[in-house]
């Protein structure tokens, strides 16, 4: 299928590293023209070169700290000035699990508003600095990067993707007029380092290997098998595709049928 993403221009933040240089990657295959940015800036160096060298297409590393709505609004300032427009959003920089621990006794108040600071305001700083872009153009599409911790009561670090899908959802309502949908996918068990880091940490709390806690996740899995990172990057291309005009507004599961609920 021709995703119809020639030339476009696509914005992906955490894109140094893990699920947001695959997404990155994918976009770039696709004939866009991609801007990666985080905080450290020589992954994104080394990711900009891999992957324009591999595709043949630009690739833009930018410094950018989303905590910081100055600095986010110069990143994508740059942006436009070097490429002359802003098609594609992905919000994807944060804390994989979280900084806050889950326990309550433990857990503390500054690391909570930190994990919401980084990834649910992190967003909205992203999504309202390429608004006006969008607006002038009349098409964009945002694409939210949340978690299925969002969909269950397992850890506390879960409700910031609770919080980013009413955030998808009250910003489709209000940028649907302009031709701009937004849309939230929540990852599944991805092998990235950090998950490979997770099955260590879950291995010393149960007292198993690594291999052992992982294999559980792959047993509670009906695909039974761990997913890969290119193929968030596929679903979030047909997202950023002209193709996905009529799909805004929604909270979609990547996890191999991990999420045991129902979702109407």
């Amino acid at each position: 299928m021709d995703l119809q993403l020639q030339d476009r221009v696509a914005i992906v933040t955490g894109g140094g590293m893990g699920i947001g240089k695959e997404v990155a990657r994918f976009l770039s295959q696709e004939g866009c023209k991609v801007v990666i940015c985080a905080r450290r800036l020589e992954f994104l160096r080394a990711a900009a070169e891999e992957i324009s060298a591999e595709t043949g297409n630009e690739v833009l590393p930018l410094f950018c700290d989303t905590n910081n709505m100055s600095a986010v609004s110069e990143m994508v300032a740059q942006a436009q000035a070097h490429f002359g427009r802003i098609d594609i959003l992905v919000n994807g920089a944060a804390a994989p699990s979280g900084v806050v621990r889950n326990d309550i006794e433990f857990a503390g108040d500054d690391e909570l508003l930190s994990d919401m600071n980084t990834k649910v305001i992190g967003y909205f700083r992203c999504a309202k600095a390429v608004t006006p872009h969008m607006k002038a153009q009349g098409f964009g599409r945002i694409i939210n990067i949340g978690g299925l911790t969002g969909r269950g009561s397992k850890v506390l670090s879960g409700m910031r993707n609770l919080a980013i899908a009413h955030m998808t959802k009250t910003l489709s309502d209000q940028l649907g007029p302009s031709g701009i949908t937004v849309n939230l996918i929540h990852p599944g068990v991805v092998d990235t380092p950090h998950i490979q880091e997770l099955y260590e940490r879950e291995g010393v709390k149960q007292g198993k290997t690594p291999q052992q806690v992982e294999q559980a996740y792959i047993d509670a899995t009906p695909i039974r098998r761990t997913l890969q990172p290119i193929e968030m990057g596929w679903l979030i291309g047909f997202l950023a595709s002209p193709k996905a005009g009529a799909v805004t507004g929604e909270s979609i599961g990547i996890d191999g049928g991990l999420t045991r609920g129902i979702f109407i």
